[in-house]
Protein backbone atom coordinates (compact mmCIF):
# COMPACT_ATOMS: atom_id res chain seq x y z
CA UNK A 1 0.00 0.00 0.00
CA UNK A 2 1.02 3.32 -0.98
CA UNK A 3 1.95 6.13 1.87
CA UNK A 4 -0.59 8.45 2.13
CA UNK A 5 2.16 11.41 1.88
CA UNK A 6 3.34 9.97 -1.51
CA UNK A 7 2.03 13.09 -3.71
CA UNK A 8 3.43 15.53 -1.26
CA UNK A 9 6.47 13.94 -1.44
CA UNK A 10 6.41 13.65 -5.04
CA UNK A 11 6.07 17.68 -5.42
CA UNK A 12 8.32 18.35 -2.86
CA UNK A 13 11.15 16.43 -5.13
CA UNK A 14 9.43 17.96 -7.96
CA UNK A 15 10.20 20.93 -6.65
CA UNK A 16 13.29 20.51 -4.97
CA UNK A 17 14.82 19.59 -8.70
CA UNK A 18 13.39 22.48 -10.61
CA UNK A 19 15.22 24.28 -8.13
CA UNK A 20 18.31 22.06 -8.46
CA UNK A 21 18.02 23.29 -12.27
CA UNK A 22 18.19 26.89 -11.51
CA UNK A 23 21.63 28.51 -12.88
CA UNK A 24 24.06 29.00 -9.78
CA UNK A 25 23.39 32.45 -9.97
CA UNK A 26 19.29 32.60 -9.43
CA UNK A 27 20.11 30.13 -6.69
CA UNK A 28 22.49 32.31 -4.86
CA UNK A 29 20.06 35.42 -5.50
CA UNK A 30 17.07 33.33 -4.07
CA UNK A 31 19.45 32.83 -0.81
CA UNK A 32 20.97 36.44 -0.58
CA UNK A 33 17.39 37.57 -0.25
CA UNK A 34 16.24 35.43 2.18
CA UNK A 35 19.45 36.73 4.52
CA UNK A 36 18.47 39.87 3.55
CA UNK A 37 15.20 39.53 4.36
CA UNK A 38 15.97 38.21 7.94
CA UNK A 39 18.69 40.91 8.38
CA UNK A 40 15.90 43.75 7.33
CA UNK A 41 15.07 46.01 10.11
CA UNK A 42 11.19 47.04 10.03
CA UNK A 43 10.68 50.88 11.67
CA UNK A 44 7.17 52.19 12.37
CA UNK A 45 6.01 55.36 13.64
CA UNK A 46 2.49 56.10 15.01
CA UNK A 47 0.54 59.37 16.41
CA UNK A 48 -2.12 56.86 18.06
CA UNK A 49 -3.89 60.54 19.10
CA UNK A 50 -4.09 61.63 22.87
CA UNK A 51 -7.04 60.35 25.02
CA UNK A 52 -9.21 62.92 24.90
CA UNK A 53 -12.89 63.34 26.80
CA UNK A 54 -14.26 64.94 23.76
CA UNK A 55 -13.14 62.38 21.36
CA UNK A 56 -14.82 60.02 23.76
CA UNK A 57 -18.39 61.81 23.30
CA UNK A 58 -17.93 61.01 19.79
CA UNK A 59 -17.32 57.53 20.05
CA UNK A 60 -13.71 57.73 18.95
CA UNK A 61 -11.87 57.81 22.70
CA UNK A 62 -8.80 55.60 23.43
CA UNK A 63 -11.42 53.43 25.56
CA UNK A 64 -12.79 52.75 21.66
CA UNK A 65 -9.84 52.93 19.74
CA UNK A 66 -7.20 50.89 21.84
CA UNK A 67 -8.06 47.06 20.24
CA UNK A 68 -8.25 48.31 16.65
CA UNK A 69 -4.70 50.65 17.96
CA UNK A 70 -2.84 47.75 19.10
CA UNK A 71 -3.92 44.89 16.83
CA UNK A 72 -3.06 47.28 13.92
CA UNK A 73 0.33 47.72 15.23
CA UNK A 74 1.14 43.97 16.28
CA UNK A 75 0.15 42.73 12.45
CA UNK A 76 2.99 44.73 11.48
CA UNK A 77 5.78 43.05 13.59
CA UNK A 78 7.56 45.55 13.73
CA UNK A 79 11.39 45.71 15.43
CA UNK A 80 11.05 49.32 16.62
CA UNK A 81 7.70 51.86 17.07
CA UNK A 82 8.35 55.33 17.43
CA UNK A 83 5.17 56.78 19.35
CA UNK A 84 3.54 60.39 19.45
CA UNK A 85 0.66 61.72 21.23
CA UNK A 86 0.67 59.17 23.90
CA UNK A 87 -0.50 59.75 27.44
CA UNK A 88 0.45 57.56 30.73
CA UNK A 89 -2.88 55.60 30.67
CA UNK A 90 -1.79 54.71 27.08
CA UNK A 91 1.29 54.26 27.78
CA UNK A 92 0.36 51.59 30.54
CA UNK A 93 -1.74 49.82 27.82
CA UNK A 94 0.32 49.88 25.36
CA UNK A 95 3.28 47.87 27.65
CA UNK A 96 0.71 45.60 28.88
CA UNK A 97 -0.47 44.18 25.62
CA UNK A 98 2.89 44.84 23.49
CA UNK A 99 4.72 42.55 25.96
CA UNK A 100 7.39 41.35 23.02
CA UNK A 101 9.09 44.74 23.28
CA UNK A 102 10.89 47.63 26.06
CA UNK A 103 9.56 50.28 26.37
CA UNK A 104 11.31 53.85 27.23
CA UNK A 105 10.45 57.34 27.28
CA UNK A 106 7.74 58.43 29.26
CA UNK A 107 8.94 60.28 32.21
CA UNK A 108 6.27 61.84 34.75
CA UNK A 109 4.41 63.15 37.05
CA UNK A 110 6.82 65.86 37.42
CA UNK A 111 6.54 67.15 33.92
CA UNK A 112 2.97 66.94 33.93
CA UNK A 113 1.47 70.30 35.57
CA UNK A 114 -1.75 69.72 33.32
CA UNK A 115 -3.54 66.05 34.17
CA UNK A 116 -6.47 66.19 31.56
CA UNK A 117 -7.52 66.61 27.79
CA UNK A 118 -4.62 67.93 25.23
CA UNK A 119 -3.15 70.39 28.18
CA UNK A 120 -1.25 67.34 29.19
CA UNK A 121 2.09 66.65 27.65
CA UNK A 122 1.70 63.82 25.54
CA UNK A 123 5.29 61.78 25.59
CA UNK A 124 6.67 60.31 22.38
CA UNK A 125 7.78 56.81 23.56
CA UNK A 126 9.94 54.40 22.10
CA UNK A 127 8.90 50.55 21.91
CA UNK A 128 11.82 48.25 20.96
CA UNK A 129 11.73 44.09 20.57
CA UNK A 130 13.24 42.29 23.12
CA UNK A 131 14.53 39.26 21.28
CA UNK A 132 16.50 41.34 18.69
CA UNK A 133 17.96 44.89 20.87
CA UNK A 134 20.18 45.48 23.96
CA UNK A 135 19.55 48.51 25.06
CA UNK A 136 23.09 50.41 25.05
CA UNK A 137 21.84 54.04 26.31
CA UNK A 138 18.71 55.89 26.36
CA UNK A 139 17.68 59.73 26.99
CA UNK A 140 15.07 62.19 25.94
CA UNK A 141 15.22 65.97 26.04
CA UNK A 142 12.65 69.26 25.48
CA UNK A 143 12.50 70.87 22.22
CA UNK A 144 13.17 74.78 23.52
CA UNK A 145 16.23 77.00 24.71
CA UNK A 146 16.93 74.71 27.82
CA UNK A 147 16.39 70.95 26.52
CA UNK A 148 17.67 69.97 29.94
CA UNK A 149 14.52 71.60 31.65
CA UNK A 150 11.48 69.62 31.88
CA UNK A 151 8.02 71.09 30.10
CA UNK A 152 9.85 73.75 29.20
CA UNK A 153 8.59 75.88 25.91
CA UNK A 154 10.29 78.19 23.29
CA UNK A 155 9.70 80.23 20.13
CA UNK A 156 5.79 80.45 20.55
CA UNK A 157 5.03 76.92 21.11
CA UNK A 158 1.81 76.01 21.53
CA UNK A 159 2.42 73.28 24.26
CA UNK A 160 6.12 71.73 25.12
CA UNK A 161 7.70 69.39 22.68
CA UNK A 162 9.57 65.99 23.62
CA UNK A 163 12.08 63.95 22.12
CA UNK A 164 13.05 60.25 23.29
CA UNK A 165 16.04 58.42 21.85
CA UNK A 166 17.65 54.75 22.81
CA UNK A 167 20.56 53.27 21.05
CA UNK A 168 20.54 49.86 20.62
CA UNK A 169 22.88 46.58 19.89
CA UNK A 170 21.14 44.76 16.97
CA UNK A 171 22.02 41.10 17.89
CA UNK A 172 20.96 39.83 14.63
CA UNK A 173 24.03 42.12 13.02
CA UNK A 174 26.05 43.31 15.97
CA UNK A 175 25.60 46.60 14.08
CA UNK A 176 24.68 49.97 16.63
CA UNK A 177 21.83 52.31 16.07
CA UNK A 178 20.14 54.91 17.02
CA UNK A 179 16.77 55.85 17.12
CA UNK A 180 15.26 59.67 17.62
CA UNK A 181 11.58 60.19 18.32
CA UNK A 182 9.60 63.37 18.42
CA UNK A 183 6.36 64.94 17.84
CA UNK A 184 7.04 69.06 16.87
CA UNK A 185 4.19 71.79 17.35
CA UNK A 186 1.18 72.22 15.01
CA UNK A 187 1.04 76.14 15.45
CA UNK A 188 4.06 77.70 15.14
CA UNK A 189 5.91 77.79 12.29
CA UNK A 190 9.49 78.79 13.72
CA UNK A 191 8.80 76.76 16.93
CA UNK A 192 9.13 73.90 14.51
CA UNK A 193 11.64 75.20 12.44
CA UNK A 194 13.85 75.78 15.55
CA UNK A 195 12.42 72.60 17.09
CA UNK A 196 14.25 70.65 14.44
CA UNK A 197 17.50 72.25 14.79
CA UNK A 198 18.05 71.47 17.93
CA UNK A 199 17.97 67.48 16.75
CA UNK A 200 19.59 67.82 14.15
CA UNK A 201 22.64 69.71 15.71
CA UNK A 202 22.25 66.76 18.61
CA UNK A 203 22.13 64.07 15.83
CA UNK A 204 25.06 65.71 14.18
CA UNK A 205 27.47 64.96 16.62
CA UNK A 206 27.54 60.90 15.71
CA UNK A 207 30.27 60.15 13.54
CA UNK A 208 28.52 59.60 9.97
CA UNK A 209 29.08 55.94 9.68
CA UNK A 210 26.35 55.66 12.43
CA UNK A 211 22.99 54.62 11.91
CA UNK A 212 20.72 57.21 12.77
CA UNK A 213 16.68 56.91 12.26
CA UNK A 214 14.04 59.37 13.05
CA UNK A 215 10.92 58.75 13.53
CA UNK A 216 7.63 61.37 14.28
CA UNK A 217 5.23 63.80 13.61
CA UNK A 218 6.40 66.57 11.91
CA UNK A 219 3.60 68.76 11.61
CA UNK A 220 4.44 69.78 8.16
CA UNK A 221 4.70 68.49 4.71
CA UNK A 222 7.19 68.01 2.49
CA UNK A 223 7.49 71.53 0.78
CA UNK A 224 8.29 73.37 3.92
CA UNK A 225 11.73 74.86 5.16
CA UNK A 226 11.36 72.29 8.30
CA UNK A 227 11.25 68.83 5.33
CA UNK A 228 14.06 70.35 3.55
CA UNK A 229 16.46 71.55 6.95
CA UNK A 230 16.47 67.66 7.90
CA UNK A 231 17.31 66.78 4.11
CA UNK A 232 19.77 69.34 3.86
CA UNK A 233 21.49 67.84 7.28
CA UNK A 234 22.30 65.06 5.33
CA UNK A 235 19.15 62.53 6.28
CA UNK A 236 16.90 60.65 3.60
CA UNK A 237 13.39 60.45 3.83
CA UNK A 238 12.56 56.83 3.85
CA UNK A 239 9.40 57.31 1.55
CA UNK A 240 11.00 59.41 -0.92
CA UNK A 241 13.66 56.98 -1.03
CA UNK A 242 11.43 54.21 -2.34
CA UNK A 243 8.52 55.91 -4.07
CA UNK A 244 10.41 58.71 -5.56
CA UNK A 245 7.39 61.21 -5.11
CA UNK A 246 6.88 64.38 -5.13
CA UNK A 247 3.77 64.95 -3.70
CA UNK A 248 2.98 61.62 -1.42
CA UNK A 249 -0.10 60.79 0.05
CA UNK A 250 -1.62 61.89 3.14
CA UNK A 251 -1.11 60.25 6.42
CA UNK A 252 -4.04 62.07 8.88
CA UNK A 253 -7.29 61.04 7.99
CA UNK A 254 -9.58 63.00 10.60
CA UNK A 255 -11.11 59.91 11.74
CA UNK A 256 -12.60 60.31 8.46
CA UNK A 257 -13.30 56.99 5.98
CA UNK A 258 -11.10 56.81 2.54
CA UNK A 259 -13.31 57.35 0.05
CA UNK A 260 -13.88 60.86 1.68
CA UNK A 261 -12.81 63.91 -0.56
CA UNK A 262 -10.80 65.38 2.33
CA UNK A 263 -8.27 62.61 2.00
CA UNK A 264 -7.60 63.86 -0.91
CA UNK A 265 -6.58 67.13 0.84
CA UNK A 266 -4.43 65.48 3.79
CA UNK A 267 -0.11 66.10 3.57
CA UNK A 268 2.24 63.39 4.66
CA UNK A 269 3.23 64.94 8.18
CA UNK A 270 4.54 61.65 9.40
CA UNK A 271 7.95 60.54 8.71
CA UNK A 272 10.75 57.81 8.91
CA UNK A 273 14.49 59.68 8.29
CA UNK A 274 17.78 57.68 7.98
CA UNK A 275 21.14 59.07 8.29
CA UNK A 276 24.27 56.76 7.83
CA UNK A 277 24.83 53.17 6.27
CA UNK A 278 21.22 52.15 6.18
CA UNK A 279 18.47 52.56 3.24
CA UNK A 280 14.90 51.93 2.59
CA UNK A 281 13.27 48.52 0.16
CA UNK A 282 10.15 49.46 0.85
CA UNK A 283 8.19 52.20 2.52
CA UNK A 284 4.10 52.44 3.53
CA UNK A 285 1.23 54.17 4.70
CA UNK A 286 -0.49 51.31 6.76
CA UNK A 287 -4.06 52.36 6.20
CA UNK A 288 -5.47 49.17 7.71
CA UNK A 289 -8.89 49.26 10.29
CA UNK A 290 -9.50 45.79 12.96
CA UNK A 291 -13.39 45.56 13.11
CA UNK A 292 -14.10 48.62 10.83
CA UNK A 293 -12.50 51.14 13.70
CA UNK A 294 -9.66 53.06 12.61
CA UNK A 295 -6.78 53.37 15.31
CA UNK A 296 -6.18 57.11 15.18
CA UNK A 297 -6.52 60.23 12.81
CA UNK A 298 -3.56 59.75 12.07
CA UNK A 299 -2.37 56.62 9.50
CA UNK A 300 0.86 54.70 10.84
CA UNK A 301 3.86 54.90 8.67
CA UNK A 302 6.44 52.17 8.17
CA UNK A 303 9.88 51.31 6.43
CA UNK A 304 11.66 48.27 6.28
CA UNK A 305 15.94 48.81 6.09
CA UNK A 306 18.82 46.92 5.15
CA UNK A 307 22.44 47.96 6.58
CA UNK A 308 24.57 49.19 3.91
Amino acid sequence: MKSSNTPSRRAFLQKAGLLAALPLVSKMDIYAADVSSSLALKVLTCNIRVDLPEDAEKGLGWKQRKEACIQVISQQKADIIGFQEVLKNQFLDLKSSLKDYVAFGFDGPEMDQYKEGYHGIAKNPILFSKKRFELLTAGGYWLSETPLKAASISWGSARARNCSWVRLLDKKTDKEIRLINLHLDHISNEAREKQIQVVLEDAAQYQTDYVQIITGDFNVGVDTKVYQNVLQAGWTDSYSQVHGVVKPEGSTNGFKPLDDPRQAKAKKIDFIFTKGPIKASSAKIIKDTYKQVQPSDHYFVDALLHYT
